[in-house]
């Protein structure tokens, strides 16, 4: 079982920059999903266990960055220029597939989920 631990959620101003970070307890392929309230929840970016395939939600291209440092089993998303449509809970996953580029992602594997918000 991968055991996820999120951090870096906050309040931030439009224009501004967070990073987030999950901490997982095994090398798999894994990814960044987000739920914004009355909303379901959808793919912002994923990337695979060796880092070599990344793969981003179009809303975000330009401006997020996904990341990993495997020494430390964590993967991090860079957040810029960040806009109010940004604001959501963001959830990682671990342990998905990728077929044909598409990040899909395991039921079983879910970090608890941290508060973003940009003010406008």
């Amino acid at each position: 079982q991968v055991q996820l631990v999120e951090s870096g959620g906050g309040l931030v101003q439009a224009g501004g920059s967070l990073r987030l970070s999950c901490a997982a307890s095994g090398r798999t392929h894994m990814a960044w999903f987000r739920q914004a309230p009355g909303k379901e929840r959808e793919f912002v970016a994923a990337i695979s266990w060796t880092g070599g395939i990344t793969n981003y939600a179009d809303s975000v291209k330009g401006r997020f960055t996904i990341s990993r440092d495997n020494a430390k089993n964590t993967m991090y998303l860079q957040m810029n220029s960040l806009k109010p449509e940004d604001t959501a809970v963001y959830y990682c996953n671990a342990d998905g597939t990728f077929f044909k580029g598409t990040y899909y992602p395991s039921s079983h594997a879910w970090g608890q989920g941290t508060q973003v918000t940009v003010s406008s």
